[in-house]
């Protein structure tokens, strides 16, 4: 099972950006959807943003026009360039296979933090 480590979150203000990777621990090629997920105090993990190895990118209403989601097969790295951030957008971000495996690891995930 691919495991992924996420960085790149911190403190922004709102309207800042901040750009997120993800470092797969194995090959992504063959893995079909690759996703950003989310988890706010409190409140459920939601997917924000997935892509296929080839179609249509998926994002959350929520984050549709500020957020895009990337991948670099290569490099084993998913991205997610965040723009527009707002104080809703704080939460742990989290990326995963769409849908994850069964009893998947979560790991810390990276912290953003959205506050003037």
């Amino acid at each position: 099972q691919v495991q992924f480590v996420e960085s790149g979150g911190g403190l922004v203000q709102p309207g800042g950006s901040l750009r997120l990777s993800c470092a797969a621990s194995g090959t992504i090629r063959s893995i079909y959807r690759l996703g950003w997920y989310r988890q706010a105090p409190g409140k459920e993990r939601e997917l924000v943003a997935s892509i296929p190895d080839f179609g249509s990118l998926n994002y959350a209403d929520s984050v549709k026009g500020r957020f895009t989601i990337s991948r670099d097969n290569a490099r084993k790295t998913l991205y997610l360039q965040m723009n527009s951030l707002k104080p809703e957008d704080t939460a742990v971000y989290y990326c995963s296979q769409v849908p994850p495996p069964a009893h998947y690891y979560w790991g810390q995930g990276t912290q953003v933090t959205v506050s003037s």
